[in-house]
């Protein structure tokens, strides 16, 4: 059906838990296998089961939903997909244990968790359940935030709150986000590489002037510009930096091990040596990429 032909849903839909959106395809599996979660974590966390889960709560299993959800994101940077799926499971069988606690300890059963979850989803697609209405993407973010900043209240900023553990890469590409969302943006790509360099000039005027503070600064506002430029282009800053480095790790390796070789180290050799065997290494790759 067509979205402009769909009938609209009614502004107390959000708040009914089997509504408004119809039955998914594999809606009794996914219940099946949901269910037989929950009965895991429930009998590992109970009396007769795991010593471990018994004494886990909200507090101490927090840290680990972080961990998880590196993980998931390592996978996918990975395009792995078998490791995605892995990942994917442990990430959701913690958020299961942690809905449980939350229950366990006075707050809200799981069951209210996901409920809550789909009322919120719901009222934050007004385009799909309230007025059917066709949006690109951009438009579709930009309603979001604003819907959030209305939940904020008056004095929220637009720029909402970042977690304080976030990594500071996504921090900042999620600020830009936010930003482009109530049209403060490029139009360019172009424009962005012009900021680069210019605070790249920056960054090194701060560097000859000898102010540590100035150098500190533009080399924070050198980063913020190349993930303008990640986050312009809608592509994964956070990715391509821990690839980045993956590449360089395995790069010095290899000068490493040519030089153990020849029963040498790195501080042995000068560095027009070492970009010698870097400039090898990296031919290495690029002839034998699967190696």
């Amino acid at each position: 059906m067509d979205i402009r032909t769909r009938p609209a849903y009614t502004a107390r839909m959000p708040t009914d838990p089997r509504a408004p959106s119809p039955p998914a395809r594999d809606r009794e599996e996914v219940a099946a296998a949901t269910a037989a979660l929950v009965d895991l974590v429930r009998h590992l966390s109970g009396p007769d089961g795991c010593p471990w889960d018994r004494d886990q709560t909200l507090h101490t299993l927090s840290p680990y939903v972080v961990e998880e959800a590196h993980e998931v994101a390592e996978a996918i940077a990975a395009s792995d997909r078998a490791a995605t799926a892995e990942e994917l499971g442990d990430l959701f069988f913690l958020a299961l244990f942690l809905a449980v606690r939350l229950g366990d300890e006075g707050g809200v059963p799981p069951a209210s968790v996901i409920r809550g979850n789909v009322a919120k989803m719901v009222a934050r697609h007004p385009h799909v359940f309230e007025s059917p209405r066709d949006l690109d993407a951009q438009d579709v973010l930009r309603q979001w935030e604003e819907r959030k900043r209305r939940e904020g209240g008056e004095h929220a900023s637009l720029l909402g709150k970042s977690p304080p553990g976030l990594p500071a890469l996504l921090q900042s590409y999620r600020v830009q986000e936010k930003a482009a969302a109530v049209g403060f943006d490029w139009e360019r790509v172009e424009d962005i590489f012009t900021k680069v360099r210019e605070e790249l000039d920056e960054a090194e005027a701060a560097v000859r002037s000898g102010d540590a503070r100035a150098v500190a600064e533009e080399i924070g506002d050198i980063l913020f510009a190349v993930v303008n430029v990640a986050r312009f282009l809608k592509t994964d800053p956070e990715a391509h930096l821990r690839a980045a480095t993956d590449k360089f790790r395995r790069r010095f390796d290899r000068v490493a091990a040519m030089l153990r070789a020849q029963g040498r180290t790195p501080e042995d050799a000068g560095m027009p040596e070492l970009d010698r065997l870097w400039e090898a290494a990296k031919r290495e790759e690029r002839e034998n990429p699967a190696g």
